[in-house]
């Protein structure tokens, strides 16, 4: 618990049994309260590994998607009595020991979702993000934050921090199933008023940290243009989409909505 409030850290995983301890043995018990995992079809021994360290482990009958796990990570986090959910990649790239302070911006009340950005203090190239990587993620935040808007160092982390409100407000199950799914998500919360905070964080390239290869690269970049398009055109007014409605649903709307 974290100021009376139920931290739930979820893993979203695939092919994950070599690093998934790493990641579990850093995860502060003493705020977190309880560890899920969400096995999307592996082709390794995930599940048994996260059964053996005492996680909550689901598994899915067949392979559903980088977005389709993040979808079946939200929903047993807020069944099983989540105030915050902290996702994070069980590949050992991101620091488990930054969850306390994620959970804590949250717990604040001053942020809905916090993002812990691995280009914010110049994390990304020390911890071997090769530099294709580097510079295309630097042209697509750059790219997003001036059709949206907004000031983000980065919309590409796998390490995200949640409120119950904003995952109860947002239609998740509309989302794509892909990988496309995170930019959706946090570029809908965006435009409806909800509000999104950045901590710095150290990340690590190694042989088994996953990765998407060049070609799923290029699809998840012209996706993530795509949907950042379709907010620029909503916020002028030119033309509204399913994600991004002319009128914000009053259910919907986070307490940054200006109407």
């Amino acid at each position: 618990m974290l100021s009376g409030k139920k931290v739930i850290v979820v893993f979203p995983a695939y092919n994950a049994e070599r690093t998934l301890e790493r990641t579990f043995r850093e995860v502060d018990t003493d705020i977190v309260s309880e560890t899920i995992l969400v096995d999307d079809a592996s082709k390794d021994h995930t599940a048994e590994v996260a059964r053996r360290l005492g996680i909550h482990t689901v598994v899915h009958s067949r392979n559903k998607g980088y977005g389709g796990n993040q979808k079946t990570c939200y929903r047993e986090a807020l069944g099983r009595g989540a105030d915050i959910v902290v996702m994070v990649h069980p590949d050992y790239q991101y620091s488990p020991r930054l969850i306390p302070a994620m959970a804590s911006m949250i717990a604040s009340g001053h942020y809905d979702a916090v993002m812990g950005s691995r280009m914010l203090g110049q994390n990304a190239l020390r911890g071997g993000m090769p530099v294709y990587k580097y510079i295309s993620n630097r042209f697509l935040t750059l790219s997003q934050n001036l059709l949206m808007g907004q000031k983000l160092s980065e919309y590409h982390t796998g390490y995200r921090a949640f409120s119950r409100a904003l995952l109860e407000s947002l239609p998740l199950e509309d989302y794509d199933d892909d990988f496309i799914f995170d930019n959706q998500m946090i570029a809908q919360a965006m435009y409806f008023g909800w509000r999104v905070g950045e901590i710095s964080c150290p990340t690590r390239y190694f042989d088994e940290a996953s990765s998407i290869n060049f070609k799923r690269s290029c699809t998840y970049g012209l996706g993530v243009l795509g949907v950042s398009f379709n907010c620029w055109k909503a916020r002028k007014r030119i033309a509204a989409s399913k994600l991004f409605p002319a009128r914000i649903p009053k259910a919907q709307r986070g307490p940054g909505t200006i109407e």
